[in-house]
């Protein structure tokens, strides 16, 4: 019996924010896979590693959560202004799809770099020093990004003093503003209201913030699904029962935004909206040990992703965390002491994190026009990754 060769493509592996994935320059992804469709994603299927039964894409690139089960397709833009275009591919871990419905916050503060590095941004626009401003247009949400990468001696500066709770060794600053983060498809409240009361089949009723900023996310209280806010991982990703309660409300909000039309399309989209719980800032020991005091914070999220808790927080998340909680009346800036604000701190599984928005209401609809945050980001590995050639 003949095999078909293995094929190798160029790609880099890189860590931006709390995430990890393999990053694509368009036109060296072999042409079948250059355009959207079948062949595209079984390729990133395979270079991950799923579907796998087994839950740990032992046979490629991923790193069994969903943090790390991450693809990047970046190429020229067309758009005026902007440097790059970004697609992010959500794999799934144990199911044989990709989630093409969202951004990834964190992989975005790695975007920039693997942009100036790849030749997307003019020579002419990169100091020999300083900061490189990479205008990057997010293909999924249709949404402009700015990311600020440091640059030394004319190159991408990944090393630095810059701590983020999630990730255990500091690197270079990297400032991401996400312009227009609500700008998508719809009202940034779908429901057009700040609190919804959400009706679930053999669960209950919950108050509920359904928001798309940074990402579709919809807010619960904690102490309504009989949680603290203070929980880790282990406390909710090994219980069957809190997972398929989260699952069976992130379904029936979905409807509710408007995202899906029936409930049994939510298992086809996995990444959005996501689900969150909110909760007064009280005092915590995070995944890594550190002590997290409620003077530090200004609320406890907890977040889940492809439907498990996640270790820290996303970014587009932190960004819809940010929104919400400058629109007073939310669930999120209830939790957060209520009023006005333009900045938030919020306790996480792996630590804390601070996120700055602005939303505004004209003619009686909250918008928001932009959200910043500080992320890291650098290069892992470099070269091609390798699959069978009959793969896709």
């Amino acid at each position: 019996m003949k095999f078909a060769p293995q094929v190798k493509v160029p790609a880099t592996y890189m860590r931006g924010g709390t995430s990890k994935g393999v990053f694509f320059r368009l036109q060296d992804l072999p042409e079948v896979a250059q355009v959207p469709g079948e062949a595209r994603d079984n390729l990133l299927l395979r270079v991950i590693g799923s579907p796998d039964p087994y839950g740990k894409q032992t046979d490629g690139m991923g790193g069994a959560t969903s943090s790390t089960s991450k693809t990047v397709i970046l190429s020229a833009c067309d758009k005026p202004d902007h440097d790059v275009s970004y697609l992010f591919g959500q794999v799934s871990i144990d199911k044989p799809f990709v989630d093409w419905s969202g951004n990834c916050g964190n992989l975005t503060a790695a975007v920039g770099a693997f942009a100036i590095n790849s030749g997307f941004v003019d020579s002419s626009r990169v100091p020999e020093n300083g900061i490189c401003s990479v205008r990057i247009w997010q293909a999924n949400i249709g949404q402009t990004i700015i990311a600020r990468v440091p640059i030394t001696s004319g190159e991408v500066q990944e090393t630095g003093d810059f701590e983020l709770d999630g990730v255990t060794f500091p690197a270079a600053e990297v400032a991401i503003e996400f312009m227009d983060p609500a700008d998508g498809e719809g009202a940034m409240l779908p429901t057009g209201n700040l609190v919804d009361d959400l009706d679930v089949p053999n669960f209950g009723v919950f108050k509920a913030t359904m928001i798309s900023a940074g990402i579709p996310t919809i807010f619960l209280n904690a102490d309504d699904i009989g949680y603290t806010g203070t929980e880790l991982q282990d406390a909710i990703n090994g219980d069957s029962k809190a997972l398929a309660m989260f699952e069976t409300i992130r379904a029936y909000g979905a409807v509710k935004m408007g995202l899906i039309s029936a409930v049994e399309e939510a298992a086809t989209r996995q990444h959005t909206p996501k689900i969150a719980f909110v909760a007064k800032p009280q005092g915590y020991i995070a995944s890594s040990g550190k002590r997290v005091d409620a003077s530090d914070i200004d609320l406890l999220v907890r977040a889940l992703s492809m439907g498990k808790l996640h270790h820290a927080m996303m970014g587009t998340a932190a960004v819809a965390i940010g929104t919400a909680a400058s629109i007073p009346g939310t669930l999120v800036n209830i939790a957060a002491g209520g009023g006005e604000r333009n900045s938030v701190c919020f306790g996480h599984p792996s630590g804390t994190l601070r996120v700055g928005a602005h939303a505004e209401e004209v003619d009686g609809q909250w918008t928001a026009t932009k959200a910043i945050m500080s992320r890291s980001a650098r290069i892992l590995m470099e070269g091609w990754v390798r699959i069978p050639g009959d793969s896709f």
